[in-house]
């Protein structure tokens, strides 16, 4: 499998593709099809690095519905 980069990569140029007036439709329907599964696990890859930021971020005995503080991100 690609990383995740080369995964978004891929879907940006599939919608550069899609953006061409001269494509013909049923290419584009195939890019199209292609975006939305590459859209879809990278979000589940995202997701996936969210929760372990998450877990990293809180400390062992902190309770399930406390938010991770993140004062290294804030401005």
């Amino acid at each position: 499998m690609k990383n995740f980069e080369e995964r978004l990569e891929r879907l940006e140029d599939l919608g550069g593709k899609i953006r061409q007036s001269d494509i013909p439709l049923d290419e584009a329907l195939k890019a199209f099809e292609e975006g939305i599964k590459l859209a879809r696990s990278l979000e589940k890859e995202l997701e996936k690095t969210e929760s372990r930021i998450e877990i990293l971020m809180n400390d062992p005995g902190a309770k399930a519905d406390e938010k991770p503080e993140l004062s290294l991100f804030d401005d």
